[in-house]
């Protein structure tokens, strides 16, 4: 069974980010960012020379090969000092894809952009009617004279504006009353050394409620050429393959949904020691004492289902339904976290002078993303009846 408590290299290692945090002093830097909906540059240069990008990466491709449960702890860290969603460097998600599919050439150059810290490439699969329903997928691959055409559009890419490639799941087109038996995945480059878009490429910034610092774009494909070679993992095996994708690509989601939660359950419990009203500090009130007291026991619940999630996963289990319970949980149980931090704060906390404002926006989106709490509802349960009635 999973140990919660930190090994001496972990308390290290979360140490390290803390005083990385603390001697960055970012708060002001994230809140320009998120103002002029601009991607967190200099933040990410300054992780990237402090060498946190290269901890995921498997040693033998020159990274230092860090654990699972040590990663999910790191990035917890950051996401408690207000790190803006999803746009730390490095590739968890990416080198999970490209290391388990990838032919070699394609892990080179993916590892080779994780190591650069630059993000390695953009996930394709939503497209405009295929969002939750990926058998709606129309996306095509047709493949002419040794080569693979692609035309298609997807949307609600993140890293499209910095990515230089996009890991694209097209159908083929071959089995066609079975589009699960009928998908591959592609890696198609984005754009250039120079920065010039592929031909065929066309890219649009989607204007959205929160998470401004994270470009998420529409990506249109018109007849892309790339080589047979593009292919990754078996021909008209991707939709089984974004399955075990979806089951990293939630774990790392939650992180963000737990580390957000602890952010403002922290300055909710700060500003009520400091806040008088009627005398008194808000926080000798007894409802006030109420949300507080659920907040903790929602963060608490939150990082165990979290680090148990993260521990089966480096030991081997499959965490296909922990990470959709995971993910289910984590959305709500956090949004409801920030939202009663907001109240606690009143009209200050509906400001952005607030970093809880920001980071109650950015966790709104990861109810949505990566799979909606209704689909893990669908999945999960499915499952769950089966398991439980000893149907195979």
């Amino acid at each position: 069974m999973f140990d919660f408590s930190l090994t001496e290299e972990q308390e290290l290692l979360v140490e390290q980010v803390e005083e990385f945090m603390k001697r960055g002093n970012y708060d002001d830097y994230f809140k320009e960012c998120d103002r002029e909906r601009k991607y967190p540059e200099r933040a990410c240069r300054d992780f990237c020379e402090e060498g946190f990008h290269l901890l995921d990466c498997p040693e033998e491709y020159g990274g230092a090969g860090l654990d699972l449960v040590s990663s999910v702890l790191m990035k917890l860290k950051f996401y408690e000092y207000g790190w803006p969603a999803l746009t730390l460097p490095g590739g968890a998600l990416e080198l999970d894809n490209i290391l388990t599919y990838g032919s070699k050439e394609q892990q080179e150059l993916i590892v080779e952009e994780v190591l650069q810290g630059r993000k390695a490439y953009t996930m394709g699969f939503t497209e405009p009617q295929a969002g939750s329903d990926n058998s709606a997928m129309a996306t095509r691959a047709e493949h002419r004279d040794g080569k693979v055409y692609i035309t298609g559009h997807k949307t609600f890419n993140t890293y499209a504006t910095v990515s230089r490639y996009m890991m694209c799941v097209a159908r083929e087109y071959e089995v066609e009353d079975k589009p699960k038996k009928d998908m591959s995945w592609y890696l198609i480059p984005l754009r250039d050394e120079a920065g010039n878009l592929t031909p065929g490429i066309t890219i649009h910034v989607l204007d959205k409620i929160g998470c401004h610092c994270m470009p998420t774009c529409e990506v249109y494909l018109d007849n892309v050429e790339v080589p047979e070679s593009a292919l990754v993992g078996a021909r008209c095996n991707g939709f089984y393959q974004l399955l075990k994708n979806f089951e990293t690509e939630r774990l790392l989601t939650c992180v963000s949904n737990v580390g957000y939660a602890r952010a403002a359950y922290h300055d909710a419990a700060v500003y009520a020691s400091q806040r008088i009203q009627f005398g008194k500090t808000i926080g000798s009130f007894q409802i006030i004492q109420q949300k507080l007291v659920d907040m903790k026991i929602k963060c608490d619940n939150m990082y165990n289902m979290l680090m148990h999630t993260a521990w089966k996963k480096s030991v081997g289990q499959s965490i296909m339904l922990d990470a959709s319970m995971l993910k289910r949980y984590t959305g709500q149980a956090a949004f409801e976290v920030l939202d009663d931090a907001i109240q606690i704060l009143g009209g200050i906390g509906y400001t952005n002078d607030t970093r809880i404002a920001r980071l109650w926006r950015d966790q709104r989106g990861a109810r949505i993303y990566a799979g909606t709490e209704e689909i893990m509802v669908h999945s999960v349960a499915r499952a769950l009846i089966k398991q439980e009635a000893g149907i195979q």
